[in-house]
């Protein structure tokens, strides 16, 4: 699969923008990292308590908030999650546990996030769903758009890619697998992100585009899951 290198975590990310970069780099694909970002989020979190207490707030058990991020009281954590610095955690956000969110993200009004890393400067500011999922750095998701993460029939994800990129077909085992934003990734609103979806960095994604598979970077998903190089 000669195509395949470009859904590689080092072709899709810039690992100076989380917290789980060494971790990441364990890895050859992003999604082979879901299994394991509680234990990464404890990880982080030993270190926050060793290295940095004074920066961090502990709320209750295994959650570390930044002194400097913002959270709405009506805002739910469950641990274990972090939130990093100069982050707003919006009115009656549901974080379920899981969640790496990085600096300067917003997570906002009624937004739910599950078992994801959230590079810094990400956006889900609007009515998201966000599970089993890995978001870049200043990715970015409209009002209502979200991650469908289990397949209706409930077989296990395979990640395929179409047209060119026919050679793509890549078994996960994953039950659980959302969407893999690379970085710099614009998602319409109202959009649906397919499980085993995986979208390389500065692409475009129309609004109510429902997405599956493999978009390569550099792409404007158009209506009708039409699929064109940017200019």
């Amino acid at each position: 699969m000669k195509n395949a290198r470009m859904l590689q975590i080092v072709n899709m990310y810039d690992l100076n923008h989380t917290a789980a970069a060494e971790y990441l780099q364990e890895y050859e694909y992003p999604w082979q990292v879901l299994p394991y970002i509680k234990d990464i989020i404890l990880k982080i979190g030993a270190k926050i308590d060793a290295e940095c207490p004074d920066e961090y707030e502990k709320r209750g058990e295994n959650v570390w908030i930044h002194k400097t991020a913002s959270v709405f009281d009506s805002a739910y954590i469950n641990g274990p999650a972090i939130i990093g610095a100069g982050t707003e955690v919006r009115q009656c956000a549901f974080i379920r546990g899981n969640a790496l969110v990085g600096e300067n993200a917003v997570v906002g009004n009624s937004t739910e996030l599950k078992n994801v890393i959230i590079f810094d400067n990400v956006q889900v500011p609007h009515y998201n769903y966000v599970g089993d999922s890995i978001l870049g750095y200043k990715s970015h998701m409209g009002a209502g758009s979200i991650t469908s993460n289990v397949k209706s029939d409930k077989t296990l994800v395979v990640v395929k890619g179409y047209e060119e990129y026919d050679d793509i077909r890549i078994e996960t085992g994953l039950k659980k697998f959302g969407a893999m934003l690379g970085d710099f990734v614009e998602v319409g609103c109202n959009s649906v992100l397919n499980p085993g979806t995986v979208i390389g960095r500065h692409t475009n994604i129309y609004p109510l585009s429902p997405v599956r598979g493999f978009v390569p970077e550099n792409s404007i998903v158009k209506t009708g899951n039409v699929i064109v190089s940017k200019r």
